[in-house]
């Protein structure tokens, strides 16, 4: 299953997600990244994506003051980036946001998804799921780990409901999935609790493209950072994040992975063309 720059393709998950999306609107592709923010569970990318497919508005009742003193409103299914002074300004802006990433999801061919974690936090009140906690206080939250059944079953109804040709009936375009398991490592449960959690999405991302072979494919990013740059200078300073040339390096495996190579000159006159845009010149004025 390849990419083109013909197609329309939505990105969603964590923050791996921003990364190579950002690279492919620099290049050239027809790309939306992250409209509610980063994600990170599984139960968060099959919510927004069933919020991005109905596009019902974010009400007043959704708007959550942050925690940790601070004054800004957000609401639980987006990341603290959404987050605005005041519950008008946060609704105004999610709603639009809202609008023109739902257009472009029904629009979309191709959705490129990144799972980072399998565990999840709850709210004590209401059993949701949240996308992110707002900094509030951690009892009004349960954490804990989804299983692996419940993942598979998540990505089996999202990818089923999404890719059926019956789902021109409401007006949304069939679409093909590319899952990916980002590198980036969750260590609050240490290093053995990371690799239980990847290996369940791992699992669960395995199972379902087995069952779909012709439109979800998974492409090995976390194995590239695991595997081939088996170092810690590939990561950045913090130790948890691949640094700049790490994604640089699993960005052009993703191309040689995605891109058919009748489209590489393309990508690459893209790329020129992004280098040359961003280039200032060192002195100003008419020189000596």
């Amino acid at each position: 299953m390849r990419i083109s720059f013909n197609d329309r393709i939505l990105l969603l998950g964590s923050c791996f997600s921003d990364e190579i999306g950002g690279k492919m609107h620099d290049y050239g592709f027809d790309v939306r990244v992250n409209p509610f923010g980063p994600l990170y569970n599984p139960v968060s990318v099959c919510n927004s994506i069933s919020r991005l497919a109905s596009a019902v508005p974010f009400s007043e009742d959704e708007c959550v003051r942050m925690g940790a003193g601070s004054e800004l409103i957000c609401s639980f299914s987006h990341h603290t980036v959404a987050a605005r002074p005041t519950v008008q300004e946060f609704l105004a802006d999610a709603n639009s946001g809202l609008q023109t990433a739902s257009k472009f999801f029904l629009e979309a061919d191709t959705v490129i998804i990144t799972l980072g974690t399998s565990w999840v936090f709850r709210r004590t009140d209401t059993g949701e799921i949240v996308s992110n906690c707002l900094k509030r206080n951690a009892s009004e939250f349960t954490r804990e780990r989804l299983p692996l059944k419940q993942v598979i079953a998540l990505l089996e109804s999202m990818v089923s409901r999404y890719s059926s040709p019956s789902i021109l009936d409401r007006g949304i375009r069939p679409k093909r999935f590319i899952f990916t398991v980002s590198p980036i490592r969750h260590l609050k449960d240490g290093a053995h609790g990371n690799q239980v959690s990847k290996s369940t999405l791992l699992l669960a991302v395995d199972s379902v493209c087995q069952s779909h072979p012709d439109i979800c494919q998974y492409f090995p990013a976390y194995e590239i950072d695991m595997d081939e740059l088996r170092d810690y200078r590939f990561y950045a300073e913090d130790m948890l994040h691949p640094s700049a040339q790490t994604v640089n390096y699993i960005w052009e495996r993703f191309c040689d992975f995605a891109l058919p190579d009748e489209e590489r000159p393309v990508l690459e006159r893209n790329r020129k063309d992004f280098l040359r845009s961003r280039h200032r010149p060192m002195f100003s004025g008419s020189g000596i």
